[in-house]
């Protein structure tokens, strides 16, 4: 219960901080875009009657390139964007770690149930195991549960309930990891669409007539950051996903060798109960 409280409070905690980060950074980004209209305005005419570089058009080009400077001056949507992908990494990680940490044996399959049921049912006391899987809530102890709980209906009842509930807890397992997947495919795809901007961008400045080269290396430069982004989200993300379904398809299969293991023996039970009926 304990963790389930934990990981509702961190994905909030995310969606909050995307809340708030992106009208903060849109702000941000209009307040960069209204202010080289103003040095425009005030030192175009220092410029023609000069003919040298103004200190304006020299904080320009001193700026450009950073990531930062790319960030907040690629106007609302790239700084969405942009949002959009920290808040996709952020969830990326927080299912990495949630899934590193929740698929593994002893939270899988505990060692402490494996031996009480492995005594249980060397006593033939069905009973007591059934109290031991209910006081090792895991994966394992439900499929556990399910086959003492139709102890009574025979053998076949008893492989039909566990197969169902082995079916139920690998899909809730793997619907832990595809959240990662989800993460690790969204990506690439908020970096194309940055990508898109940026050449949107790049394009409309070369329309203007006579280009402004800092602003079509800021677009260009947009451009490759946004796809870059979404790449090193997504390769990360992905490299995890498939380590971690390889370790948990791993995990299932030794827990349904091993269910089928101690549950063996509930063919003798069977028998003791028809013999004494």
């Amino acid at each position: 219960m304990n963790m389930k409280k934990m990981q509702k409070s961190v994905m909030a905690a995310i969606m909050m901080l995307g809340l708030v980060v992106a009208p903060v950074a849109a702000t941000v980004a209009a307040a960069q875009d209204a202010a080289p209209a103003a040095q425009q305005d005030g030192g175009g005419l220092v410029d023609a009657a000069s003919g040298k570089a103004v200190d304006g058009g020299e904080q320009k080009k001193s700026g450009a390139g950073g990531f930062m400077d790319v960030v907040f001056g690629s106007g609302v949507l790239g700084v969405i964007l942009w949002a959009a992908l920290f808040g996709d990494g952020a969830a990326a990680i927080y299912f990495a770690v949630d899934c590193w940490v929740l698929i593994k044996p002893n939270k899988i399959m505990p060692q402490t149930l494996i031996s009480k049921v492995q005594s249980a049912m060397a006593e033939g006391d069905v009973a007591k195991a059934l109290n031991a899987c209910k006081d090792e809530p895991s994966p394992m102890a439900n499929i556990l549960a399910a086959a003492f709980q139709h102890v009574e209906e025979g053998f076949d009842i008893i492989q039909e309930a566990v197969n169902a509930a082995a079916d139920l807890e690998t899909e809730r397992i793997m619907q832990r990891l595809t959240w990662i997947s989800v993460c690790s495919n969204l990506a690439p795809s908020l970096g194309l669409l940055g990508t898109v901007q940026g050449m949107i961008m790049c394009f409309a400045t070369l329309a203007s007539g006579v280009p402004d080269i800092g602003a079509l290396a800021g677009n260009i430069s947009q451009a490759l950051w946004t796809t870059a982004g979404g790449l090193v989200v997504s390769i990360p993300s992905l490299t995890i996903f498939y380590s971690i379904r390889n370790n948990a398809n791993r995990l299932i299969l030794r827990m349904t060798a091993l269910t089928m293991e101690l549950i063996k023996d509930l063919r003798n039970v069977e028998v003791e109960g028809d013999a004494q009926a």
